[in-house]
């Protein structure tokens, strides 16, 4: 497996406490809580550091004896050899070719529980199981091998873990090191657990642990390590009943940086897309939680939704700022003079001797890509599985579809086609940064005609989605020789993700250019309803004279306020 980068952003301490996480998001719909029967699972993989690109491995076949190179997903060290195993898979980001999906959020746990011997850090097991398992619960049974052979290498991880028929959320934490004497970790392995989340149900996670207490005595729906519960009490992590033990408060204990910088993630989303209601309570009832004053009145594992969710439903929670919402971004001072719904970092701000933190949403200014992964059970892998993918900041970007079966990535994502410090003009990644950055501007203004663009070209695809799915079926359909199809197909679905691609990355050159010209010096071009420029009547290069709707009411006040008379008219 080729060197992946990958460093989801540190979350910073709130009020002097010392939070460590991974700033990620996830949320998971099974495949009776979706409008078509298809399972759904969102990732945002966000630091201040990672590149956005589409990982692509072909499938392999190799010979006995053949090692495979383990490096850390966090910062390219080799780890070590393992052996390969016979066949591998083929992968498309965070989905393989059997429509496996698989990501994470980092939630950190306690320190001394990092295994600093192992080999397979949460990045490698990810990739390396994805080539390896076709299923969920194969890829559960791979990620508890390798772990127990290697050692586990991370902090404490939440992992989505889906095929067309189940998803799973599993939760693994190392052992820390004891060494023997002859310099071996006899604490070699990990604590983890995994819960199935049940059909019709929703979940989600965002860096903090969620699995609390779970039935041991039910392996169709829940596994778990050996052992895990006696570790627990032997470190002193835990002293009730087996029954009592729960996984998140025995090893990621939660605090108000983990609450309010993680899982008030979690409560948007379920606010969402419950509309308001949590299994039928009020959302707002958990804001005694949100707000730290009541850590044991933890959310729900999972909920019903209030409604059969699609993919844009998924897509447009990744876009949430906590809008409408106590913890809304655009109503304070913060938010400049034009609603910015985004806070830069570090996380926290010390004035007048006190204290503060800004809020962590879903959305987010460092996100190096992020994805829909999407697993349609009735239909043949070959077809089934697609990755709706896309770069950069999700309020302000939109996804694409690429089938897993692809040949290989969309050119505008594909890797090596520039890097963090080296600007690509042909780039997805630079040039959804570029509109971004436009945003960030005069929010409230454009990022409107941003989401619309994206809106339209994830709508289009939903569309042309459906129709490529019937020529690929007919042509599996009619051709004899299965294996002559299967290449045909594959080349045909990789040729329509391309086609969309390319789309896409031209649509959004037009919309950075649209944003320049109409958005100049703080102006607004005004537009005739066919969207073209007003001109002063004379000349077809003069525009009639733009508009200034000036700063929000509440940059006013704040002004006002602050600057007392000396702004004052007379």
């Amino acid at each position: 497996m080729r060197n992946k980068f990958i460093i989801c952003a540190i979350f910073a301490s709130l009020i002097l406490l010392p939070v460590k996480g991974r700033s990620c998001s996830n949320v998971i719909v099974t495949k009776g809580a979706s409008a078509d029967g298809s399972v759904l699972v969102s990732y945002s993989a966000d630091s201040h550091q990672i590149y956005g690109e589409l990982y692509h491995t072909p499938a392999g076949t190799f010979a006995k004896g053949s090692k495979l190179a383990v490096y850390c997903w966090d910062n390219g060290k080799f780890m070590g050899n393992i052996p390969q195993v016979p066949v591998t898979y083929s992968t498309m980001g965070n989905m393989n070719e059997h429509q496996l999906i698989f990501t994470e959020t980092t939630f950190g746990g306690r320190e001394e529980l990092v295994d600093t011997t192992g080999i397979m850090d949460y990045g490698a097991l990810i990739f390396i199981t994805l080539q390896r398992a076709k299923s969920a619960r194969e890829a559960i049974a791979v990620v508890a091998d390798l772990v127990e052979r290697y050692g586990y290498a991370s902090e404490g991880e939440s992992f989505s873990i889906a095929d067309p028929n189940e998803v799973w959320i599993m939760e693994i934490v190392g052992k820390g090191v004891k060494l023997n004497k002859k310099g071996e970790n006899v604490n070699r392995g990990a604590n983890w657990v995994a819960v199935r989340i049940p059909d019709g149900c929703i979940s989600a996670h965002a860096n903090q642990s969620r699995i609390t207490t779970f039935n041991m005595n039910d392996p169709e729906n829940c596994l778990y390590s050996k052992g895990i519960v006696e570790f627990a009490r032997q470190a002193g992590y835990f002293s009730g009943k087996d029954e009592e033990f729960s996984f998140a408060d025995a090893f990621a204990p939660a605090d108000f940086g983990t609450v309010r910088g993680c899982d008030a993630r979690v409560w948007s989303a379920f606010n969402i897309l419950g509309e308001g209601k949590f299994d039928g309570v009020d959302a707002m009832e958990w804001m005694d939680y949100i707000n730290g004053e009541n850590l044991a009145h933890r959310l729900p594992l999972y909920i019903k939704p209030a409604r059969k969710l699609t993919v844009k439903d998924i897509a447009d929670v990744m876009r949430d700022h906590y809008e409408d919402t106590p913890l809304d971004m655009r109503k304070d001072a913060g938010a400049g003079g034009f609603e910015l719904p985004y806070r830069w970092r570090p996380m926290h701000f010390e004035y007048d001797g006190k204290s503060y933190f800004n809020e962590r949403a879903i959305a987010t200014q460092q996100t190096g890509y992020w994805m829909v992964g999407q697993a349609r059970g009735w239909l043949p892998d070959i077809v089934g599985g697609v990755i709706w993918f896309g770069v950069d900041d999700a309020a302000t970007s939109c996804l694409t579809p690429v089938y897993t079966s692809g040949l290989h990535a969309p050119r505008c994502f594909a890797e090596g086609n520039g890097d963090m410090i080296t600007y690509s003009d042909e780039s997805a990644f630079w040039l959804f940064n570029k509109v971004a950055q436009q945003c960030y501007l005069r929010y409230n203004y454009m990022a409107p005609e941003v989401q619309k663009a994206a809106a339209e070209h994830e709508e289009g695809a939903l569309q042309v989605i459906s129709l490529v799915d019937e020529i690929a079926k007919k042509a599996l359909e009619s051709e004899p020789d299965q294996a002559v199809a299967q290449e045909k197909v594959k080349a045909l679905l990789t040729d329509w993700s391309d086609r969309l691609a390319e789309r896409m990355f031209k649509r959004w050159k037009m919309l950075s250019n649209h944003l320049l010209v109409k958005y100049i010096d703080g102006n607004i071009k005004k537009q005739n309803p066919d969207g073209s420029f007003k001109t002063n009547g004379y000349s077809k290069s003069i525009p009639e004279m733009p508009s200034q709707p000036g700063y929000s009411e509440k940059w006013k006040e704040a002004v006002a306020k602050d600057l007392g008379d000396r702004l004052l008219a007379h």
